[in-house]
């Protein structure tokens, strides 16, 4: 419908450019702008004006706010709609352009000699390809080539922009201008290989509540090993398959990580001899991704991911979506995966990203649009896990100097479940994994599906470290909102055994819980659960989860945020129990 009205304005935006255009050109406003170069990042000079730049630009929805409400209505298990998830049209109701933004933004576009292309279903994203040259005089901008100290990469940017005072309300935000972060994988951690077939030298359980199937030989020493056989154990979590052919769970990759078949099979032969070594997941590819099976080039985090899912997710359907490094978002694929699968008329009802950023190098509006994306797809019944990072209150990935604590991304959209890591150690009790990222967001203020939770903690932090004022944004939408066993996993890469750490383990664990639990829902009669974060926040969710008390995720020359009863900014509201879970879920509507 959007992409129609492009074309047939095309008369109206030719007839009024020039009126529009004039306009335009004498009153720029300054719309994004950051104070410096961020750190890590270099200067090296001006942009060749002739080098072309491919930009987004994401116009105004004209009615996010009616969208937010309807997700809550169908998210809160107290409300007469829950369960009753969008469709993909009414969905875009809500959030295409209004259409004097789309006449406004398409005329002032032709005045300068360019046009957009609608690259989202909605049509509220754009693309746009102009020199820099142009780019300077359009937005007042200065673009210019800085590098990744740590990488060497390049990229172009302005530290600044403005519009148009007339496209105010019409136009939201141009990117990529003031955004300079990388995504990572959150996998900080691989450790000396396992002996070969680890899951035949399980031991028996040494006197402490740890279960057999977590004790292991590694390297001719007993280690607690985390494999599909001790996550049910430790959670619950049934080893019987999944009925439903329509529960689909799906699994985010990027930066070229491939998810191998060959080990995905050996992983599945050594530790769920149950399920067929034959068993494989369907791909899904955008931006010309691909899903080589080069033995050479299966990806440490892509192989966690799939092993994972399919081993612990019995019978549950799984989609593996390679993103390509062609993405059409300038937002290293995040954005596109999301309209990729806005696209589809039955996304999955799942889906688990290990990968992540700080919140501070990206674009407040952008991060904002990519939340209203999370939002458009968790109205459409989709429940989007991410890991919320391994570098504890230091950030993603952490390492770096810091006195406030940093903000992980995209944790903090309110739109999506966090997860946390915790461990297992010799007494058999779960306590936080130390690298377990967890904070509040600089940008988004706290929800009120967790404000009493995250109040609660804040007034019983003490002690000078805890300067409120100081550390953290104390209003800010707190994460993570759940954890699971994130040290220590068993997998295959390359046909070899190795054990990995990260919340990017943890994430995959809690996702298989949510699939099941769909699997059991949807075999009632009833729809999949969809938005978690209202049921997880409401009594009986949080009664459905193992409270983690033990533990922090130091950082920042702090000892971090320290896990307590009920929930904190490092285990989130704990780790799922199963049974519990279930016996919650399908008492909903």
């Amino acid at each position: 419908m959007v992409a129609i009205t492009f074309l047939r304005l095309a008369a109206l935006v030719s007839a009024c450019a020039g009126v529009i255009g004039s306009a335009m050109v004498s009153t720029l406003q300054l719309h994004e702008a950051r104070k410096g170069v961020p750190a890590g990042f270099s200067l090296h000079g001006a942009a060749s004006p002739d080098t072309v730049l491919n930009l987004r630009m994401a116009l105004v929805q004209n009615d996010f706010p009616g969208l937010e409400e309807r997700l809550y209505d169908v998210s809160t298990p107290s409300s007469a709609n829950y369960g009753k998830h969008l469709s993909k049209a009414e969905v875009e109701q809500y959030v295409a352009p209004k259409p004097e933004s789309v006449t406004a933004v398409n005329a002032w576009l032709a005045d300068n000699g360019l046009s957009g292309t609608p690259i989202s279903a909605a049509g509220d994203w754009i693309a746009v390809q102009l020199p820099v040259s142009k780019a300077n005089k359009l937005l007042g901008a200065q673009f210019s080539v800085y590098s990744d100290d740590a990488t060497g990469r390049q990229v172009i940017r302005t530290l600044s922009y403005s519009i148009p005072a007339e496209l105010k309300g019409h136009l939201d935000l141009v990117h990529p201008t003031i955004t300079f972060s990388d995504i990572q994988p959150l996998l900080p951690v691989v450790s000396p290989l396992l002996q070969a077939n680890p899951q035949a030298e399980n031991i028996a359980a040494n006197p402490n509540a740890v279960p057999a199937s977590c004790n292991s030989l590694v390297n001719n020493k007993t280690a607690i090993v985390i494999t599909p056989a001790c996550l049910q154990a430790l959670y619950g979590i049934p080893a019987t398959p999944a009925t439903q052919s329509s529960n689909t769970l799906g699994v985010s990759g990027f930066l070229g990580q491939f998810a191998n078949n060959a080990d995905l099979n050996l992983f599945l032969t050594t530790f769920r001899p149950d399920i067929s070594p034959d068993t494989s997941f369907d791909t899904q590819t955008l931006d010309d991704g691909q899903n080589s099976q080069d033995p050479a080039a299966a990806g440490v985090e892509a192989n966690l991911d799939i092993q994972y899912t399919f081993g612990v997710a019995s019978g549950v359907p799984t989609n593996f979506i390679s993103v390509g490094d062609n993405n059409k978002d300038g937002l290293f694929g995040f954005l596109d995966i999301i309209n990729f699968l806005l696209n589809q008329t039955a996304p999955p009802q799942v889906l688990t990203t290990s990968y992540g950023a700080n919140e501070g190098p990206i674009s407040p509006m952008l991060v904002q649009n990519l939340c209203n994306a999370y939002a458009q797809l968790g109205a459409r019944g989709t429940s989007i896990l991410f890991a919320s990072g391994d570098g504890g209150v230091a950030g993603s990935q952490g390492g770096t100097t810091c006195s406030d604590f940093v903000p992980t991304f995209p944790s903090g959209c309110p739109f999506l479940t966090s997860v946390g890591a915790t461990s297992l150690p010799d007494s058999g009790i779960e306590t936080a994994a130390s690298f377990s990222s967890g904070g509040f967001s600089n940008i988004f203020p706290t929800p009120p599906y967790q404000k009493d939770a995250v109040d609660a903690y804040v007034a019983g932090l003490e002690g000078a470290e805890y300067n409120l004022t100081a550390k953290f944004n104390q209003s800010g939408r707190a994460y993570p909102d759940v954890s699971a066993q994130g040290v220590d996993f068993a997998i295959v890469v390359n046909g070899v055994f190795n054990l990995v750490s990260g919340t990017s383990a943890s994430s995959p664990t809690f996702a298989t819980v949510i699939a099941l639990i769909n699997d059991h829902r949807i075999a009632a009669g009833k729809p999949a659960l969809g938005f978690l974060n209202p049921f997880l926040y409401s009594s009986a969710g949080a009664s459905a989860l193992n409270d983690i008390t033990t533990g922090a995720n130091p950082g920042c020359d702090s000892t971090g945020f320290p896990a307590t009863e009920g929930w904190d900014p490092v285990t989130g509201l704990g780790t799922p129990d199963f049974a519990k879970l279930l016996a919650a879920a399908l008492a909903l509507p």
